[in-house]
């Protein structure tokens, strides 16, 4: 232990035994070598009491450990004593300083025990020594410290000079919006004059020429130029030529010019906190930019960003709600892919309502003049790859976005970064595109130079050979670093790389280029051992000292004989710059480099690297858990295993572990991930694919594209790649598809034919869906007898099966038809009787079906909808609360004497009693109810009540229906819930019952 652990321990035991005997009568007062010790501190984040100095002290005399032990909190530093002033001490000691000039010698004293760099403290000193660098000049972090200072300094006396807090707090909320865009631009930007100017052009702002132009004659920029309406601009090309940077530095270059000011936001979709898949996220992220950008409409814009976090909340529970449904068999042809097509319409909705929201407060926000059409408005899009594919319903609700806000604010510029756009058939106009190719040779020999090249001779001779592939060029300038900057060294390296004559045009081969130039990254390995591990341990994602010692050190030719010493070499392998964290004791290679190694074939290593693979599949293989399912089928799909034979070791959850793991594969391999994954799939991964999995990514995309009412594409989509495979899910889609194109009669014969040839076949699930969709079919046709048939068969099939859920499916779905009927009551006691006797655990993996079931038979048999109260509980929605509100407001109006009950259980449901004044409606007592957690026990005590009027139980039924995609025939009707004129209203709801 060191010296100053020791006597920290010492003085504070000492300390600790003078506290435990002392009186607590009065409050010991503050002595003057205490608040000395406070002064020294108060300007400093964190300081080691060891080392501490008053101003008057030459010498840090360790005073401080026990001046302040009751004024510090002690930091969790490993080996090192840390602590820091607690607040109020902090602002006492700030108020009690004799001035700025006091305040700078306690700061200059104690300078030493602040790390270098940026720093709050070292900002204070700048402000205190009257030398603060300008707000414009600084970064966010410069920015974040400078926010702190003077917070601190704010409290001194006598202090002059500062900032405006709000000031610095709307530069840093700036700045951090421009965080993510400046790190981009951190290394040399080169070339791409005409590409920025395309860009300039597009968003109507002068290009460098015209700039040039205009500062000759005097003039300034008045005025932004081009056309009103422009469709969306894609920028795109191959993995690492520099998409995301160009954005980047366009928009900071734009920025930046005084005379240029519009309205920006900038989305980078690989933020955790955004989502693709939730265009109501892009929205929230918009509005919180603009709030920045627009102080005077920050409340407006900040309720609308919580608007849009709430919206997105609830499409998240609609989305899994649907999910179920289209789980089972039995519920995917009659409720699923209604509620699919209900959920991408109210979500569309629901956008487009928020953006058209969003572009009105901008509007007044900027506050154009009459007659002009103001400034562009610039969103950029960046990492925008994952939604671009065919049929992707994200894609179809973007496009509806930005119709509906350039609609509202015409002179919209929207940016995209990702791959080249793909034909959508929501897409209404054709966007433009900027494909970025190699930089022009004077860019390639300037990035070169940047990045360490010497030699402007040789970045010539390197850039003639690598071309102008900014990846290729990093590369080849890491190599020539390591190689010295030597002549001899250079002049190998540069006859290593093919030259371009061997190609058409002088194209190079930038696959071949950046991994003849990795190899020689590699090879500068010092550590020969390291060495050989470093390029077999491509082909893994995770290397451990575990993988070292039993997968990769026998191949390499090493003798690791203990995990000890893989441990070492895992900690040597760890240093170099060319691997990245993967976790607790884990590395692998840097994504871009490993792809590059990954693309290449036929080298002299690869009998090393698919015997690595097979040690790896075999390490994997003997574990447990769904990270070593995941790795196992990862080697198995990069060895070319037989897609089917890997599909046996699938577990449901690997899914999220393999999602990035396409790229690594070859067509087939890609094409079997793609089938399971989902997203896009490249027209060569889709011709090359085994016809399994063909039909279930033609499925995936017919089913989007049902979903968002395109029955011609999806029609046109099922016409490829016949025959299908008997239990192929495009048959009962190419029923739903022929249906909704008006073919009836066709469909209800190729319902028949399927249905037979799945049963030969003995393709049950199929099956199942396809006896539901004939029924279905048959019901819409009127013909009620088939279509009960047919239910009755499936039911028997699935119960024969051992699928209760299925089982449960059909019959509900033969409920809903007999609804009304002589057999009504049979069917709906059989329904409750299954609901009731399916164990708990079964029930909860399926909570949509049994609040539809508990719905449906609520009449015959209350119980069963109490059984799903306690089982499942209610939905979420905020449609719940009207419902039950409603029902509430109904049964008091129609029975005066249950007022007194139904108050006694909300208050008893909400918990600690509120003034009434405090609700305006029942709808607010109830959502204080479903945020206590409370509103399933208080839907079940309304269960009990006598009432003779059945609202109680019709409105809780109700509630349970919501998102069941379809009311039943006996479903009970609902009133508009009006507040009575004159009282307060919170979402329309009634009024509390003893307000009547």
């Amino acid at each position: 232990m060191s010296t100053s652990h020791s006597r920290t321990r010492e003085v504070f035991a000492a300390r600790l035994r003078q506290e435990l005997h002392a009186t607590r009568t009065h409050p010991r007062e503050i002595s003057e070598a205490r608040r000395a010790y406070r002064e020294a501190a108060c300007l400093l984040t964190q300081f080691d009491p060891t080392r501490l100095r008053r101003p008057d002290e030459e010498e840090a005399g360790g005073g401080a450990i026990l001046e302040l032990v009751d004024d510090c909190t002690a930091l969790g530093m490993k080996d090192r004593t840390r602590w820091a002033l607690k607040p109020e001490a902090r602002r006492t000691a700030l108020r009690g300083l004799a001035g700025p000039e006091a305040a700078r010698l306690a700061l200059e004293r104690n300078l030493g025990q602040c790390p270098e760099g940026p720093g709050p403290e070292r900002a204070a000193l700048a402000h205190l020594s009257g030398e603060p660098p300008p707000l414009g000049e600084q970064d966010a972090q410069d920015l974040a410290d400078t926010l702190q200072a003077v917070l601190w300094l704010s409290e001194i006396p006598g202090i002059t000079g500062l900032p405006d807090i709000g000031q610095v707090q709307h530069a840093l909320e700036r700045a951090r919006i421009l965080q993510p865009l400046e790190r981009l631009v951190r290394d040399p930007f080169q070339g791409r004059t005409r590409e920025l100017d395309e860009l300039r052009a597009y968003v109507g702002v002068p290009t460098e020429a015209t700039r040039a132009r205009t500062e000759q004659a005097g003039r300034s920029i008045t005025s932004f130029t081009g056309r009103v309406r422009e469709p969306p601009l894609v920028i795109h090309g191959p993995g690492g030529i520099g998409k995301s940077t160009l954005l980047a530095k366009f928009i900071l270059d734009t920025l930046h010019d005084p005379e240029i000011h519009f309205p920006f936001g900038y989305v980078d979709f690989e933020r955790p906190t955004l989502s693709i898949h939730e265009p109501v996220t892009l929205i929230a992220e918009l509005a919180r930019q603009l709030r920045v950008q627009y102080p005077t409409s920050r409340a407006e814009l900040d309720q609308l960003a919580g608007e849009c976090q709430r919206r997105a909340a609830t499409q998240r529970e609609e989305r899994e709600r649907t999910a179920q449904l289209n789980r089972l068999s039995t519920t995917r042809p009659t409720l699923g892919r209604s509620a699919s097509r209900e959920f991408q319409t109210l979500a569309t909705s629901d956008e487009t309502d928020l953006i058209r929201r969003l572009a009105d407060i901008l509007i007044r926000a900027v506050a154009t003049p009459a007659g002009e059409s103001g400034p562009p408005l610039l969103i950029a899009l960046d990492s925008f790859e994952e939604a671009q594919y065919r049929g992707s319903p994200v894609m179809g609700r973007i496009w509806a976005l930005f119709v509906a806000l350039q609609t509202a604010y015409p002179r919209l510029r929207v940016i995209v970064s990702g791959r080249a756009p793909v034909a959508h058939p929501a897409r209404t106009v054709t966007p433009r595109t900027l494909e970025l190719v190699d930089l022009d040779p004077q860019a390639a020999v300037g990035l070169l130079v940047s990045c360490g090249v010497e030699d402007p001779d040789v970045a010539r001779a390197l850039a003639d050979r690598v071309g102008g592939h900014p990846l290729s060029l990093k590369l080849a300038a890491r190599a020539a670093v390591l190689a010295g900057n030597e002549t001899a060294p250079m002049g190998e390296l540069i006859r290593s790389l093919p030259a371009r004559r061997r190609y058409f045009y002088r194209k190079v081969d930038q696959m071949l280029v950046q991994g003849i130039l990795y190899d020689r990254i590699l090879n500068h390995i010092a550590d020969e051992r390291v060495r050989r591990l470093a390029h077999p341990g491509l082909v893994l994602r995770v290397i451990t000292p575990e993988i070292i010692k039993d997968v990769l050190a026998e191949p390499c030719g090493l003798r690791v004989g203990t995990l000890e010493e893989a441990r070492l070499l895992f900690e040597d392998l760890s240093r170099l710059d060319l691997v990245e964290s993967a976790g607790p004791d884990a590395v692998g290679h840097r994504a871009d480099v490993r792809a590059i190694m990954l693309r290449l074939s036929g080298n002299d290593r690869t009998a090393l690297t698919r015997t690595v693979e097979r040690r790896a599949v075999d390490y994997y293989a003997a574990r447990d858990g769904l990270e070593a399912r995941a790795e196992e089928i990862y080697h198995r799909l990069r060895l070319n295993e037989n897609p089917r034979s890997v599909e046996e070791r699938w577990l449901p959850g690997v899914e999220r572990l393999l999602a990035d793991a396409q790229q690594d594969m070859a067509p087939r391999a890609a094409g079997f991930l793609a089938a399971h994954l989902g997203g896009d799939t490249p027209d060569h991964v889709m011709a090359d694919a085994d016809q399994e999995d063909w039909e279930r990514i033609a499925a995936r995309e017919v089913e989007d594209l049902l979903a968002q009412g395109f029955t011609e594409e999806a029609a046109a989509r099922l016409a490829e790649r016949r025959p299908w495979t008997p239990c192929s899910p495009l048959h009962p889609l190419l029923l739903e598809t022929l249906s909704r194109s008006g073919l009836r009669e066709e469909a209800r014969r190729e319902a028949s034919e399927a249905i037979d040839r799945a049963e030969e076949a003995g393709c049950a699930e199929q099956r199942l869906e396809l006896l539901l969709l004939s029924a279905r079919l048959a019901e819409e046709d009127g013909d009620r007898e088939s279509a009960d048939r047919e239910l009755q068969v499936a039911e028997g099939v699935a119960a024969g099966l051992g699928q209760d859920l299925e089982a449960m499916g059909a019959l509900l779905a033969r409920a809903r038809l007999t609804a009304g009927t002589p057999v009504d009551p049979e069917v709906d006691n059989q329904l409750a009787r299954r609901l009731r006797q399916l164990p708990d655990a079964t029930l909860m993996d399926q909570p949509v079906l049994v609040r539809a079931v508990a719905a449906e038979v609520y009449e015959r048999d209350p119980r069963a909808l109490d059984h799903a109260l306690e089982v499942v509980g209610l939905p979420g929605d905020d449609g719940v609360l009207e419902d039950i509100g409603a029902a509430i407001n109904r049964a008091a109006s129609h029975r005066p004497q249950l007022r007194g009950a139904l108050m006694k259980i909300l208050d008893t449901a909400v918990g600690t009693p509120r003034p009434r004044s405090e609700h305006s409606s029942i709808i607010g007592i109830l959502r204080e109810v479903r945020d206590r957690g409370t509103l399933n026990d208080l839907a079940r005590r309304l269960l009990v009540l006598r009432d003779d009027s059945g609202e109680l139980l019709a409105g809780v039924a109700t509630a349970m229906r919501r998102g069941t995609a379809g009311p039943s025939a006996r479903a009970p009707a609902t009133s508009a819930l009006m507040a009575r004129p004159g009282t307060p209203a919170e979402g329309n709801g009634p009024q509390r019952p003893d307000e009547k």
